[in-house]
């Protein structure tokens, strides 16, 4: 079973639009690995809205990045700078990198 990143965009959307994306990728996830996943939970929900939280927010995904096998990225990745930001760590680090990827 490998441990699973999810990279995705979040910004504007609701929790439950957030979770919803995060069980499909999930679900897409197993599908492309051909086996079950355990995912590392990077969705910090219900955290107050702070300036500069943001930056926070991809520090302790990054963090939380290192301890992952595989990493996924959402559709819409290109367009958010924090999920940017990820995807170079997952290159730079070679974890690999998986779902809305047009090449890697």
């Amino acid at each position: 079973m490998k441990k699973l990143f999810i990279s995705q965009p979040m910004k504007d959307k609701t929790d439950e639009q957030i979770l919803a994306e995060r069980d499909a990728a999930i679900e897409e996830a197993k599908r492309f690995l051909g086996e079950d996943v355990e995912v590392i939970d990077s969705f910090f929900k219900d955290e107050p809205a702070v300036k500069n939280i943001p930056l926070e927010f991809l520090a302790r995904s990054i963090s939380l990045m290192a301890q992952a096998d595989v990493a996924y990225f959402a559709n819409g990745w290109e367009d958010a700078r924090g999920c940017r930001i990820e995807y170079e760590c997952a290159v730079a680090y070679g974890i690999p990198a998986i779902g809305a990827i047009k090449a890697c």
